[in-house]
């Protein structure tokens, strides 16, 4: 409308700082949440691959996938390779998680300023 003022609909630059770092926040919980779903699920599919290890028996011909290949392996060396690997998914995750806590306080912390400065605004 013409006559209408723009000072209801204008946002000063810090404001529209604070909401872009808001929206950088989270953006970056929402990339940590899908790398802590496929950790998640790789530890869980490596975690099944060893109960299943250790229902044959100790001469069975295991294969193991190593990038395109398919590589003949001891049972001894697949449960390493296993073992090995859940435990780095396992030090990814608390990784992981602790970023998310991070991420998290962020977050909060920027909706505080944004909540403060615009009630700053009003006033």
């Amino acid at each position: 409308m013409p006559g209408e003022t723009k000072m209801s609909t204008q946002i000063p630059p810090q404001i529209q700082n604070q909401l872009a770092q808001l929206q950088q926040v989270q953006q970056q919980a929402q990339s940590l949440a899908m790398q802590k779903s496929q950790m998640e699920s790789m530890q869980k599919e490596s975690e099944m691959a060893l109960e299943e290890l250790d229902k044959v028996p100790e001469d069975a011909v295991i294969y193991r996938t190593v990038g395109e290949l398919q590589i003949k392996s001891s049972k001894e060396e697949a449960v390493s390779k296993l073992n090995e690997k859940v435990e780095t998914l396992s030090l990814r995750l608390q990784s992981i998680s602790r970023q998310e806590e991070r991420i998290s306080k962020r977050f909060t912390q920027l909706q505080e300023q944004i909540e403060q400065s615009m009630g700053n605004q009003a006033q």
